[in-house]
């Protein structure tokens, strides 16, 4: 298995910077997913590593080997792109043992692997039918098999899913997440979709502007975010977020007010990092840490705006002041469209954000 380390990576289209002095490391065996939203420079730096674009700056490295120059076919990567690429003209057989063919892999030992691969994607009946006759899912299962026949170092997959039905989609996602776990090579997974990045990666790379924000586990990044973009970006529903000031109360305690919502909560002790004086911040809490509560213990109150039924939870949208909040209701509270409610964020779920973004840490939670 091999690790993939990029130090320092930049790519640049005239005066765009597409990549801006990105490092990364990739485990060996890793499902790494770099997720952003369109334009962040993903599909860029799956282009970079396969060596289809050359870098304006930076290197990678397979484990102790420079590549940043080798032509792509000296580089081993076995490559996925959006809309498949199978050859029209060849059978699921031919498309899968193209790469052997332009290796010059001896006929019997493509045939063998051919059928190895077909056996383990579910594509032994396919093998002579042409890609018009086959389905999005089967299509894209040929796409797979096709880079996993010459058994590459490195997986690069661009947005394979982004071609399919809701439903397929979420099938492939486990199939997918499944096969690489029992090939174990290094992979390096691009997408748009936070539901999918959180569904399959060993590890998250938040990108945003061809720079690197955060990179953690799917938890780590959801429950303790570094920065809004992150806290914002990940999570269905997304995150509440409501502006505010910060100031010290005269026990040393931080109080957060937000007028627009009548909110005003005392968090924990501040940090070294946190101004003495008042400063804007964003209060950020998710749906599940909000809750209904009594007025004595309210942090404010809203409107019930409306309850949607969603199956497996209920989703409020509660109207308080000028802004909107939305709460997870999975313990059997029981409001309407209509109600006026007190409702009280969690301490331990509350988050904040100064005006850059920055995540501001408190010593303890009140």
């Amino acid at each position: 298995m091999t690790r993939l380390r990029l130090e320092r990576l930049t790519k640049y289209y005239g005066s765009v910077a597409a990549l801006d002095e990105l490092t990364l490391e990739v485990e060996p065996g890793e499902f790494l997913v770099v997720v952003g939203p369109s334009g962040c420079g993903k599909s860029t730096l799956l282009r970079v590593i396969a060596g289809l674009d050359s870098v304006t700056g930076g290197d990678i490295y397979f484990d102790h080997e420079r590549m940043t120059d080798q032509p792509p076919q000296q580089r081993d990567v076995g490559m996925v792109f959006q809309n498949y690429a199978l050859y029209p003209h060849m059978t699921v057989a031919e498309n899968l043992a193209f790469p052997l063919r332009v290796r010059k892999v001896p006929k019997a030992e493509r045939e063998e692997r051919v059928r190895r691969v077909a056996l383990m994607l579910g594509l032994e009946g396919l093998l002579d039918r042409l890609p018009k006759q086959l389905s999005g899912g089967q299509q894209q299962r040929v796409a797979v098999g096709r880079a996993l026949v010459r058994s590459p170092r490195v997986f690069l997959f661009d947005e394979p899913l982004s071609n399919l039905d809701a439903n397929l989609r979420a099938e492939m996602r486990t199939e997918l997440a499944t096969l690489q776990r029992q090939v174990g090579i290094t992979t390096l997974y691009v997408t748009h979709d936070h539901i999918e990045a959180m569904t399959m990666g060993d590890r998250l790379a938040v990108v945003r502007g061809g720079r690197l924000v955060q990179v953690g586990t799917p938890e780590q990044l959801y429950r303790d975010p570094d920065d809004l973009f992150v806290a914002t970006f990940l999570g269905t529903p997304t995150i509440n977020t409501i502006a505010g000031v910060l100031r010290y109360t005269d026990t040393g305690a931080v109080a957060v007010s937000a007028p627009t919502a009548g909110v005003q909560i005392v968090l924990g002790a501040g940090q070294e990092s946190l101004s003495p004086q008042r400063q804007a911040v964003t209060l950020a809490v998710r749906p599940e840490h909000v809750r209904v509560t009594g007025d004595t213990d309210a942090d404010c109150r809203g409107i019930v705006e409306r309850v949607e039924f969603i199956g497996h939870e209920r989703l409020a949208s509660i109207r308080v002041g000028g802004e909107r909040v939305l709460m997870r209701l999975t313990d059997g509270t029981s409001i309407a469209a209509g109600e006026t409610v007190g409702i009280r964020f969690d301490r331990s779920g509350v988050l904040l954000f100064g005006a850059d973004g920055a995540r501001l840490r408190l010593s303890s939670a009140c």
